[in-house]
């Protein structure tokens, strides 16, 4: 009897060892997954060859000639924010990337504390002149306090519809949007159906995340990097398009 007494304890030290061994492994995981260092949902470039990056000011000043030969394919370049940023390093990058013979496409922060009108006047007004070859598009997510206290639906799909509607009629081009899985849920899902959509989602794929739904390009990092750039941030967004070398070639025909 006391041997067997002595083995219960013995069994439940050997549970709660094998649990903290188990909560230390699953950490440990988490924070390399966070860091980037393993990549749960990286596409093959055997399927989804048309690769590029999203970049702004916090990645400095870019060699684009580098990222090229690297493989870089297209770029999407933050442009503005709400209805008075620029951004600081729009217009060298977009002279940059032309040079380097990579399509790019200027990209808008929406506001949910602005009038979609005076957003659209921002950004054209950026837009203006610039050697761009990709469409533009409006980045829609949560940011500040608004994760925590998401703005009304209608009246911010009311915003993004004028928004949107004055970049296509000054453009002549069907704006992109992007969009976390949360904001598309929330603001675009059954609204904005008629838009090329890029999804933003660095932990699952796209068919995971939003079954049955087309996409065009899709970030599937926020971690990557690559040499040609230096900045405060030293990752840089990597992206795909969501078909081969025949599509591509088509989409910037109709782009």
């Amino acid at each position: 009897m006391a041997a067997q007494t002595g083995a219960a304890p013995r069994r439940v030290r050997r549970f709660f060892i094998a649990l903290g061994t188990l909560c230390l492994l699953l950490t440990l995981f988490a924070a390399l997954v966070l860091r980037g260092v393993v990549k749960l949902n990286t596409p093959s470039r055997a399927d989804f060859p048309i690769w590029g990056v999203d970049v702004s000011h916090y990645q400095g000043e870019i060699d684009w000639e580098a990222l090229a030969a690297q493989g870089v394919r297209f770029a999407f370049i933050k442009a503005t924010e709400g209805s008075g940023h620029v951004d600081e390093r729009f217009f060298a990058n977009a002279r940059g990337a032309a040079a380097a013979g990579i399509p790019a496409g200027g990209y808008h922060f929406f506001s949910f504390e602005s009038a979609g009108e005076t957003q659209a006047e921002n950004f054209l007004a950026a837009l203006r002149g610039q050697p761009l070859s990709l469409p533009c598009v409006v980045d829609l997510e949560f940011y500040g306090e608004f994760f925590d206290h998401p703005p009304d639906v209608e009246e911010t799909r009311s915003e993004l519809r004028v928004l949107l509607e004055a970049l296509e009629e000054a453009a002549g081009q069907t704006p992109i949007l992007y969009a976390t899985q949360r904001s598309y849920r929330m603001y675009l899902e059954g609204a904005f159906d008629e838009y090329p959509l890029w999804l933003r989602d660095v932990y699952l794929w796209p068919a995971l995340t939003l079954p049955g739904r087309d996409w065009t390009f899709w970030q599937y990092s926020d971690k990557g990097r690559l040499e040609g750039y230096e900045g405060e941030e030293e990752y840089i967004d990597l992206n795909v398009f969501g078909g081969g070398e025949e599509d591509f070639a088509r989409w910037l025909e109709q782009a």
